[in-house]
């Protein structure tokens, strides 16, 4: 019960970490995964690929509702490539003002090679709207970049409204959904506040189109350093003809792709109760928040973040924190000058810890308040 957050005790020797961002909780220990004899096979992956990429692609194609997937090292490879294959198309680019750093660099590659590029303001339809209808008569495809899910707003992308945006005019819709993968899924409601399945936003939203291209990386919800193009059959084969980096970088090794098949296997078995179970512990974090009167997250998902007063300098806040045995995160807002302190919940924390860390920050805040005044101090970065 949130009246007894008193009892506990904000020992200086407790260790609590909220800044691992595997959110489920899932873990590849060596004796879980089927054995390997070889971390790779040598070649690239347009040469060949790893035996069982093809059926972990299929699978997590599967589980997101796309027709098929392309597994690549990472998000910096996938996106890298991504804008370079649709550039014959002759497309413009208007990118979410917020959207995650990688993304955009991938866009700015696309930019260097003549790729008009415009930003768009943050999840806002009817702007990029406007935007793609002012460029009408120039005859390019639009592709609209954002996240499938921010972290910072606590919502998901519009992504209905961005497909409105691209329909007759042979544009797409990408959606870096590494957030969203993993923890949103099918119907969400009170009984399983995240919905089933863990597929992110297309199965969010409830939405089928090959118009909607997913780039996510699965090292957040299912813990493995792997990244996955998804999107319709048409899309993944012009993909597979014409990236650079499956010619001239290294494939996912092995033991990553022994990682992936495990995650979706755990996923398919045990996800929904792990996410019940993370939702429930994000829950009470947000209770007790509300309860000792700090300012609403607002928001259900696994990052946490706590807009304190103009007066409290988080970073110095995030100090004291971690000398008793809290570590934290802290993060600038796209949308603000004002730092927030982040609470990152994963499935591996347990309504103690949740309690604990909140009464250290209330003590923290009461007894520390001389010491955590603004001071211009520059925050440590929260990086996906």
């Amino acid at each position: 019960m949130i009246e007894n957050l008193h009892q506990l005790d904000a020992a200086p020797w407790s260790s609590l970490d909220f800044t691992s961002a595997l959110y489920l909780g899932i873990r590849h220990p060596s004796r879980l995964l089927r054995p390997w004899s070889q971390l790779t096979t040598g070649k690239p992956a347009a040469l060949e690929a790893a035996p069982s990429a093809q059926a972990v692609a299929k699978a997590l194609a599967q589980l997101q509702g796309c027709q098929n997937a392309i597994l690549l090292p990472s998000t910096l490879h996938l996106f890298f490539d991504l804008f370079e294959v649709l550039r014959p198309g002759r497309i413009k680019v208007y990118i979410d003002a917020n959207a995650y750093p990688i993304a955009g660099w991938g866009a700015e590659r696309a930019a260097s090679r003549g790729v008009p590029l415009q930003r768009v303001p943050h999840y806002n339809p009817e702007a990029t709207r406007v935007a793609i209808e002012k460029d009408n008569g120039k005859q390019m495809r639009p592709v609209i970049v954002a996240d499938g899910f921010c972290p910072g707003c606590g919502r998901p992308a519009p992504l209905y409204e961005y497909l409105q945006c691209v329909t007759g005019r042979g544009g797409y819709v990408v959606l870096d959904d590494t957030q969203a993968l993993g923890i949103w899924g099918t119907g969400p409601g009170s009984k399983n506040p995240y919905g089933s399945g863990g597929g992110g936003s297309l199965r969010l939203h409830g939405l089928r189109s090959p118009r909607v291209i997913l780039g996510s990386s699965l090292a957040k919800g299912f813990g493995v350093p792997l990244a996955a193009l998804s999107g319709s059959a048409r899309l993944i084969q012009c993909f597979m003809q014409r990236s650079e980096t499956r010619v001239h970088t290294s494939p996912p090794s092995t033991v990553a792709l022994r990682a992936a098949a495990h995650a979706l296997e755990v996923n398919a078995r045990h996800g929904d109760k792990i996410r019940l179970r993370l939702a429930k512990l994000v829950m009470r974090f947000r209770a007790i928040v509300r309860h000792i009167k700090l300012p609403d997250t607002g928001s259900l998902f696994p990052v946490q973040m706590l807009a304190l007063g103009r007066e409290t300098d988080a970073v110095r806040l995030q100090e004291r924190l971690l000398s008793r045995g809290v570590r934290t995160a802290v993060v600038h807002s796209t949308v603000s000058t004002r730092a927030k302190l982040v609470f990152v919940i994963n499935a591996s924390h347990s309504i103690y810890d949740i309690d604990l860390a909140i009464r250290t920050l209330k003590i923290v805040l009461e007894d520390c308040a001389p010491d955590v005044s603004c001071t211009g101090s520059e925050p440590t970065l929260f990086a996906r």
